[in-house]
């Protein structure tokens, strides 16, 4: 990969369905690299199909070779008991890739449905309509393109243009200099 390339994997997690997909971002340009899902054994104890979660994305990440990760946080529910379930999956998700030596950046549901759809009530089926414009090959991958991916897809999306906002917000502008201490640029002949 060239050096102005960066490779994000994007984490829709769940306990019976994690949605993962991969993007290659060059500039302003969103390359669709691959997408799945790892579907563990839903008979299975917890603890094994976490296990599975694990192991599985470890190998994605390893194929892959992802530089950066983002996964959607965890929506809570009216059930304790499926979030906190849901958590639990998360973690495993989040554990792949830092595993890897990846960062792995959280996004709200709200915050991927605007960055992706332009409105945080956008429901799974917009998203996937959206993930269609805006990744075609993706559209028209041979393992198809389902709710889970596309939205593993968004949270990819996201990540390129919260990314791409930050390294705008941390790029001084003629005549500053960043301080030492964190992102603000000091003015010109200003001490740090």
């Amino acid at each position: 990969m060239q050096n102005n390339r960066i490779r994000i994997i994007g984490l829709d997690p769940g306990l019976r369905r994690l949605g993962w997909g991969i993007l290659d971002v060059e500039g302003a340009r969103l390359n669709w690299v691959a997408h799945g899902v790892i579907l563990p054994d839903e008979k299975a104890e917890l603890s094994v199909r976490l296990l599975y979660l694990f192991e599985e994305l470890g190998k994605v990440i390893l194929q892959y070779r992802p530089q950066e990760a983002a996964i959607e946080e965890t929506f809570v529910n009216m059930n304790p008991a499926s979030t906190l379930k849901l958590g639990h999956a998360r973690a495993a998700a989040m554990l792949a890739p830092a595993q890897a030596g990846l960062s792995v950046a959280e996004y709200a549901a709200l915050d991927v449905k605007k960055s992706v759809v332009g409105a945080g009530r956008a429901d799974k089926d917009q998203i996937l309509f959206m993930i269609k414009r805006l990744l075609p090959r993706a559209a028209t991958a041979e393992n198809g393109l389902t709710a889970d991916m596309a939205d593993a897809l968004a949270v990819a999306v996201t990540h390129a243009h919260k990314r791409k906002h930050r390294m705008l917000e941390r790029t001084p502008k003629s005549g500053e200099r960043f301080s030492g201490t964190g992102a603000r640029p000091l003015k010109k002949g200003a001490a740090a």
